[in-house]
């Protein structure tokens, strides 16, 4: 058994934005950005985006904003938007939620990434800057990750990034009429380092060519840490 008996309950999130070399995350406070999230939502390829989430889609601007308007502005989840330096513009969102500070426990989602940010750079080092902020800034122990089992796309996203599967949840919920079995994953505070200098060695600048591809994968720089 781990000891913890100079346990204190940690911080809850602040609105504090996140910086890296490629990406910014900007806690929502405000709609300056519901615009700038439309547009990418709505760019060619975003016809799925919404397939897994519980809302959405959208039938216009309007109906997106006044959903955003009461979803995204919330302390918990606490959403944030993603705004890669490319196009200084929010182009995805992702949520630190169900947040337990007395036993040092967060889950990260409600992530929608627009179609131009998936599978990037930035993407990436967004995940890494919130994942640093969850375990290193504010000491938590576990950091979880759920989606529906039958969301293939976000099952290889959680194993990307770290993360590892630790059961089914049968008949979890029903979503948009249809039943959803949940898959769990997490990372603990004692495999973060090693997740981390995984993360830090792939977003370096000599990891990518001229035209900004890998030259090595996520998973071989974690196996190698």
């Amino acid at each position: 058994m781990i000891p913890l008996d100079q346990w204190t309950p940690r911080p809850r999130p602040g609105n504090a934005p996140l910086s890296g070399a490629v990406v910014r995350v900007e806690p929502i406070v405000d709609s300056g950005r519901f615009g700038e999230l439309y547009e990418s939502f709505t760019a060619p390829g975003g016809d799925t985006l919404w397939a897994y989430l519980p809302y959405g889609p959208f039938e216009d601007r309007a109906a997106f904003e006044s959903f955003a308007g009461t979803t995204y502005r919330t302390e918990d989840p606490l959403f944030h938007a993603i705004v890669p330096a490319l196009s200084g513009k929010a182009e995805g969102v992702a949520s630190l939620m169900r947040i337990d500070p007395p036993n040092g426990v967060v889950e990260i989602g409600h992530i929608c990434l627009g179609p131009g940010l998936q599978g990037t750079r930035a993407a990436t080092e967004a995940f890494y800057l919130l994942f640093r902020r969850v375990f290193e800034e504010l000491g938590y122990r576990r950091l979880e990750w759920k989606c529906n089992d039958a969301n293939a796309p976000s099952k290889r996203a959680a194993e990307r990034l770290g993360f590892t599967f630790e059961g089914l949840f049968r008949q979890h919920m029903i979503v948009k009429g249809a039943n959803r079995d949940t898959a769990w994953y997490a990372i603990l505070d004692s495999e973060w380092p090693a997740i981390a200098k995984g993360f830090e060695s792939w977003l370096a600048a000599e990891n990518f060519d001229e035209a900004g591809r890998q030259r090595r994968s996520l998973a071989s720089f974690r196996t190698a840490a």
